[in-house]
């Protein structure tokens, strides 16, 4: 059973500030501290630190939130299995999908597996990457299916396959000199998805590699929709960069042109990733190579 202290402590860790997590848990500021210390004094190490007055966590304190992170997870779901085992009711299963990832390279798979599963019943959130972390390390997802950057040594992960980010614009969008690199780009105007989206974060690092930055852009403008992304760019009113899967169809079919561009393809995997050390582990891991298996079915 999941001692309240432990709840308090892995709230503080995804919020990464005492006054959220007292509001959160519906208790007193001091409470949270009184929480924090009785661990510290029970694992012996400093869990939390104050860095420019920030509240960060510690080595000690990292190695303490993936552990019980995990623990909590596998009591919630031992919890439904048990209840489920009464009852003949369908296993829960909370699925994390970032847009791009979940809208065209897991929806189809998943949804097939599921078929072939009626004892499981899914549960699918949709968020940026962060997000989706911060659901997975508080145990309200599973597992989740993710396009962003993460850090690896943290989670299990598998990779389910590798995109390429393609830079697109409408058929007869006329450049003023027909651009050979990224660079040959920044006078045009860039649209592109929010700040925490796996498919933005996979751009600004790809731009970083060589000195340039999505500021670097004359223009630019934030869309939070890949379909509103796509209708602008339909609509001559600016370039993007997005995976090549999200855009196959208008390709295809000549609503949107792919730019060439001389130098090394931008690509990035898509993960699927959970906590590590659940006892859980070899269901989340059927899961994924069914899914797998499937997604390779319609490449």
């Amino acid at each position: 059973m999941q001692d309240f202290r432990v709840e308090t402590f892995l709230t503080a860790c995804r919020t990464m500030n005492y006054t959220r997590a007292a509001e959160e848990l519906s208790i007193t500021q001091p409470a949270v501290s009184q929480h924090i210390a009785h661990l510290e004094k029970a694992y012996g190490a400093r869990l939390f630190d104050y860095r420019s007055k920030r509240l960060v966590l510690t080595e000690a304190g990292r190695l303490l939130r993936d552990a019980l992170a995990t623990m909590a997870h596998d009591e919630r779901m031992l919890r439904e299995r048990m209840a489920n085992a009464q009852s003949g009711a369908p296993v829960r299963l909370a699925v994390g999908m970032t847009l791009t990832a979940g809208e065209h390279l897991v929806a189809a798979p998943l949804a097939d597996c599921l078929v072939r599963h009626p004892e499981l019943q899914a549960v699918v959130r949709s968020g940026g990457t962060g997000e989706l972390l911060g659901l997975l390390d508080a145990g309200e997802i599973d597992c989740a299916f993710i396009e962003g950057f993460f850090d690896k040594s943290a989670y299990k992960w598998d990779l389910l396959r590798t995109e390429r980010l393609v830079c697109v614009c409408a058929p007869g969008h006329e450049f003023a000199r027909e651009p050979l690199t990224i660079e040959d780009l920044l006078d045009e105007r860039l649209i592109l998805r929010e700040r925490g989206s796996g498919t933005r974060a996979v751009l600004e690092h790809a731009l970083a590699a060589q000195n340039l930055t999505v500021e670097g852009f004359k223009r630019a403008s934030v869309v939070e929709s890949l379909g509103v992304i796509k209708v602008f760019v339909e609509r001559d009113l600016g370039i993007s960069f997005l995976y090549e899967a999200a855009v196959r169809r208008e390709l295809n079919a000549g609503t949107l042109r792919a730019v060439p561009l001389a130098g090394p393809a931008i690509e990035h995997g898509i993960a699927f990733i959970r906590l590590a050390g659940s006892v859980f582990e070899s269901e989340l891991q059927g899961l994924f190579d069914e899914v797998r298996a499937l997604a390779d079915e319609t490449v």
